[in-house]
């Protein structure tokens, strides 16, 4: 079994066996081969796909504890309402990446300039182009940005002229919640700080003592200099 179909299935058993389903893969290719074209499933032949099955406990482990939990409607039966409940739990949320062409995944969409009243009907629409054209490569991006985003390997999925450095991506590894700490910064609300004057809404303040593994974060010689107003 491929690693990757081998971490889908043990995800889905981790969600379903406790409540007593079974889970197995299959190509969906083997199911619409013993069947005639009118009850074919219209995906590509290897597209994967599993078997879910209801072992004897489901009754106590699943059953029983949708009807108590008043999710029942009375429109279908009880068991069908329950499977579909729980195969709910499990279904393929893939969720897209963008690709630069010249730094791959190495990089952010951070915001939008909107220029009200002025207009441009003659702006060309350009198609972004193409960075991974192949569906062995696409599918693999795709599970590495849903699945092991944190290992940073779907940012390569075209050589990058520049990666985030070791510094940089120790910051972004690093929950939000503690980036400020990381940084020397303590959040207040009684002294606005004067280091973002652009920003007067900003109520950030040096801690009295920053500690030395954090004072290069703030280095004149390694923090990027001020961008210029527009």
């Amino acid at each position: 079994m491929e690693p990757h179909v081998a971490e889908l299935k043990q995800k889905i058993e981790d969600t379903l066996c406790p409540f007593g389903f079974e889970v197995y893969p299959f190509q969906v290719a083997w199911y619409n081969e013993l069947l005639p074209p009118a009850f074919h499933l219209p995906l590509p032949g290897p597209t994967l796909a599993f078997l879910v099955l209801s072992t004897p406990a489901m009754f106590d482990q699943a059953l029983k504890p949708f009807l108590q939990s008043h999710h029942l409607q009375s429109l279908t039966d009880p068991v069908d309402q329950c499977v579909a409940y729980h195969l709910r739990r499990v279904r393929q949320h893939i969720a897209g990446v963008c690709i630069h062409p010249q730094f791959g995944g190495w990089f952010a969409i951070r915001g939008v300039v909107l220029l009200p009243g002025t207009e441009t009907p003659d702006l060309p629409r350009k198609k972004p182009p193409d960075c991974v054209p192949s569906r062995a490569a696409r599918i693999t991006l795709l599970e590495g940005f849903n699945f092991h985003w944190r290992d940073w390997t779907y940012r390569d999925a075209v050589t990058p002229q520049e990666r985030y450095s070791e510094e940089q991506k120790t910051y972004f590894s690093t929950p939000p919640a503690q980036r400020l700490a990381l940084l020397g910064l303590a959040q207040t609300k009684e002294e606005p700080s004067p280091i973002f004057p652009e920003f007067p809404f900003t109520t950030l303040t040096k801690k009295s003592q920053i500690p030395s593994s954090a004072r290069s974060w703030l280095s004149p010689s390694i923090s990027p200099p001020v961008s210029p107003g527009p």
